[in-house]
């Protein structure tokens, strides 16, 4: 697969958007993508950009919403092929370690330990 994307689609409301997104997301089973997704959106390859707007388009049109907010970014490498993975593992042999921080718990860890020490 030669195009990677990362698409958000969500309602413009003030509740719990995830049943709106989860018919997004279904909608793109109806199509020859792989995708993957995580708080900030679906990141999906297709084989080529009719598929991948076609794709994002059906995940835009199922959500049922007076408004609806969509991002779609490409990466459409035509010299090769590469997948999603193979971008995250080039990164991750750069840094030598997997592209992840635990950071936000670290954070969470020590407001928990000042909480106990205050008491």
């Amino acid at each position: 697969m030669s195009v990677i994307a990362l698409l958000s689609v969500a309602p413009v409301i003030e509740e719990s958007m995830a049943s709106d997104v989860a018919d997004a997301v279904e909608a793109l089973d109806e199509f020859p993508v792989s995708y993957e997704t995580n708080p900030m959106g679906t990141v999906i390859e297709a084989d080529d950009t009719e598929t991948l707007f076609t794709a994002a388009q059906a995940a835009h049109d199922a959500v049922d919403a007076d408004r609806v907010s969509t991002v779609l970014k490409i990466d459409d490498k035509r010299a090769r092929d590469t997948t999603a993975q193979e971008k995250v593992n080039a990164v991750e042999e750069t840094l030598g370690r997997p592209a992840r921080g635990d950071s936000l718990s670290s954070i969470e860890e020590s407001k928990t330990k000042t909480v106990k020490n205050d008491e």
